[in-house]
Order: structure tokens, then sequence, then C-alpha cells
């Protein structure tokens, strides 16, 4: 079951949307026929705040193309695809490390994420107002704080630092914009704000199963500490990422499913692999996210993007079920009985973006699907659990896990581990992930990954993307941009 994100949208009279697009979703409001008073008494107006802050996930700027291309297509996972004319704005800047900053896939993931913290301070600003039952009132805190920093934690990923704004901010106050808004703070200064909302969420979230019925898949403990482990192993903070993995693990909470191929099916969605995922519904669904990576041609299911590559098809070991489970190969017989034809126009499609409308939830609208989007797993916790153990020099932990994960693709256990083991496991394990081009440049291997497919990576400018040229003008030039751009 999925908790559902739709919510009444009604008259303005609480709170308005500052420095993103309007959309007509985005406010929670009272009618006229409702005094502020009513509203801050009624615990329902309270989750309809915090779901319009989940919502705001399944719209064209977070998860879909812009983000496709930022975090796949970048990478040596995956290609470009689609067709050799059809550029997908700048998709093919991505694929070839040719991007600028006016390329508009930067301006909308700025922008997607920045949404969501507007909401997200919105959300909580009306919070701790709100009349309602303490429990009630903290776990919704601490959802919101988990979903906060995850907006961060994208943005430091692909920017570095970033304007940090965590309260609700007056657009007429002019000084608030211009020294909050438009002023980026370090990447640990973004990474401290990351650490301090997680680490309330932490306190303020029940554990996985304690979510029933209508509120399974709302952020938990797990996923709260899990996405905090995940923070501490971009900054290199090794015991802490071993020790809050270790929290998650120890948790009783999460598993391994059997089968690696139902992870991303619709019998996956909220299993025990799953810490959390992005709720989708055919009523209120992902936009845009299946569209754009099904596979082109005849009988048509999307736009053909964001194609698995040669080095990654070939990177696998033999006998290893990851493979035939990330990489739709053509012609094939699908794993729904669909069949994959020689009309399609490229030989490989992103297997886990596929959605059945054979055996899975559907209703003839591929650009909007009841498809979730796994943000967080737990076969990504025993690897990040890995690798911390592997830094700080508790090898024989490492290889466990490792160990674990491979034995679950049907692989022999390693006797011994490097750390070019780990990350290859990782990399089969994680693939089309949206992780990849991270993990390349925060394990320096970016530089040669890129190399060995004909594309050049230059230190000290690629580590981040550039800061979105629109964004620059519209602060005035008090955003500084990223060097080499």
């Amino acid at each position: 079951m999925k908790f559902n994100l739709k919510y009444k949208i009604v008259s303005l009279l609480v709170f308005t949307v500052v420095f993103s697009s309007c959309e007509d979703d985005l406010n929670v409001l009272p009618n006229d026929q409702m005094t502020e008073i009513d509203f801050l008494n009624n615990p329902d107006n309270a989750i309809q705040l915090v779901n319009g802050v989940y919502n705001k996930q399944l719209d064209w700027n977070m998860y879909s193309f812009s983000w496709i291309g930022m975090t796949s297509i970048t990478s040596d996972d995956a290609d470009k695809g689609s067709t050799l004319t059809d550029t997908g704005s700048d998709k093919h800047k991505m694929d070839n490390l040719t991007f600028e900053s006016t390329d508009m896939s930067f301006n909308d993931v700025w922008n997607g994420r920045y949404d969501g913290i507007y909401r997200a301070n919105n959300a909580l600003f009306y919070l701790e107002q709100l009349n309602i039952d303490a429990n009630l009132k903290n776990r919704l805190i601490g959802e919101v704080k988990f979903l906060r920093a995850l907006f961060y934690f994208d943005l430091v990923r692909c920017f570095g630092g970033v304007p940090l704004v965590v309260s609700k901010i007056d657009i007429n106050d002019s000084e608030t914009v211009n020294n909050v808004v438009f002023v980026r703070k370090s990447k640990t200064e973004t990474y401290a704000q990351i650490e301090t909302d997680l680490t309330d969420a932490i306190e303020k979230l029940p554990i996985k199963n304690q979510y029933v019925g209508d509120n399974i898949g709302r952020a938990s403990k797990g996923a709260a500490q899990a996405l905090l482990a995940k923070a501490y192993l971009y900054q290199e903070k090794w015991q802490l990422a071993f020790d809050m993995s270790t929290n998650v693990m120890t948790s009783g909470q999460y598993d391994l499913l059997p089968n690696y191929a139902d992870v991303w099916k619709e019998i996956g969605e909220n299993k025990s692999e799953s810490i959390y995922e992005v709720q989708a519904t055919l009523t209120k669904g992902l936009v845009g996210y299946t569209d754009v990576q099904g596979p082109r041609g005849t009988p048509d299911l999307g736009w053909g993007f964001n194609t698995p590559s040669v080095q990654l098809m070939n990177s696998y070991e033999p006998g290893d079920v990851r493979k035939n489970a990330t990489i739709m190969m053509v012609p094939s017989v699908l794993w729904d009985g669909f069949v994959a034809p020689s009309t399609w126009n490229n030989p490989r499609y992103n297997y886990k973006a596929y959605q059945s409308s054979i055996a899975e939830s559907w209703d003839g609208n591929k650009g909007e699907t009841a498809k979730n989007l796994r943000i967080l797993k737990y076969s990504d916790i025993l690897l990040i659990h890995a690798e911390a153990a592997f830094k700080l020099g508790n090898t024989s932990e490492a290889l466990t896990q490792v160990n674990v994960i491979r034995n679950r693709a049907l692989l022999p256990s390693l006797n011994s581990l490097t750390i070019q083991q780990l990350y290859n496991e990782r990399r089969w394990e994680m693939a089309m992930e949206h992780d990849r081009w991270f993990d390349l440049v925060r394990t320096g291997q970016a530089k040669a990954a890129m190399e060995a497919n004909g594309k050049d990576f230059v230190i000290g400018k690629h580590e981040f993307f550039p800061i979105p040229s629109d964004q620059i003008i519209q602060s005035g030039g008090r955003l500084i941009q990223n060097p080499g751009y």
C-alpha cells in the first residue's frame, strides 16, 4: 500500500510560495470560510501540509529528464540513447561532458529542490503553530526535516555548497533574500545542515514497521539514519558512516529481497529492502521517469533516453544476475511476457525504469506512472557499511557484507577484498540508480573512467556541475559560479 499524496487545493490565506515557479498544487491553505485558528487546530491540515512536501518529489523537475541526464547519462553506466538527432535539449552535452551553465537541466534540478525546500520551510513554520497531538506533530516535523535534508543532499552532491534557506522567507524582505537566498554557503556548512536535520528527524520518527495502512511509505527513523550514513560516507567520516549504517542493519526492519530483479518491480515496493521510496499512484503518479527512459520505436513505450552503455554491460562477472535485471536487451522476452522487438531504436534500455502495462498498475498514461522511485535501499546501506569498514581497516567486516551482496547475485564469495573490488560491487548493485556519477567523483575514479569512454573529465571543474546561469542572473551576481564555468 502507498500513502496517498493527494490533498485539497484551496484559496490563499495562510502562506505563499517564494522564489519558485507557481504551481496549483503547491499550497495547502484554508478556504474563505475557515479561520486561521480553525486551520491550525485541525490535525488533517497538518498532514496535508506535509503531504505537500512529499508531493513535490513527483514533479517533472525532481527525478525526471534533467535529473536522469545529470546523474546517469553523464556517467560511464549510460549513454544518451534516443536517436542520433534527438539531443534531449542538453543531454548530448551531459553525455560528452561539454555542458554549460546555461543548460536547462541544471536550472531544473536547482528549482525542483528549492521548490521542495520552500514547501518544507513553510510546512515547518505552520506545524509549530498547529494545536494538535504532540506525538503527531513531532513525527510530521521529523518527516519534513528528512525531506529537506534529502533535497539538500541532492544539491550539495550536484553543486557543492549552496544557499541554506531553513526558515519561511518573506519575499518582500530584500535584505534577507539578498543575504540568505542569494548567498552560497560552503560544502561543509551544507552537509552540517543536512546532519542537523537528520539527527533531529532520527529522534522524532518511528521505525518502519510502525507505519501501517495509508501511512506505509512515509519517512522513518531508518530512512533518516540511512541518509545520514550516506552523507557521512560522502564526507569520508568513516567511523560515523560505519556506526550509523550499523544502526540501520541492527534495527530488524530491513533485509535483502531474495530475487534482485524484484527490487524495482511493483512487487518489491515498500518491502524489506526498501528504506525510502518516492510513492506514486495511478491518481498521483511519478511524472516522466518511466516515459523518458521507455523503449523508443514500434511499439512506442517512451522517449528512449538513458540507455545502459556497452562498458556497463561488459563489466559484469559471468553469472551475475544483476546484469539481466538491469539491462533490457533488444530483442528479448521481458519478465512480464512482453516481447521487446527489434523495431525498437536501441539495443539496450534501463530495465529498472520499465513499467509493465501487463503485470503492474497501469492506466495507459505512460507520462505519469504509479511506479515508485527507490531512493534508499538496504543493499546501499550494506555497501556503505562495507566501504566504511574497509577504510577503517576492518577488511573482514567489509568482505562479509560484500559477500552477502554477491551471494544474492548468485556469485561466489570472495576470499579477500580490494577497494576496487568493493567499488565494482557498488557499481553492479546500484547500476542505473543515479549514484554512479557521484560515486566516480567522490572516490577519485572519474577521470580514468571518463577517459576510458573517450571523454575529458577536467579535475578542478567537473567534480561539480555549474550553478545555473539563470540563478546567478536572478541573484544580481551574488551567487558565485563554480570553478571552470
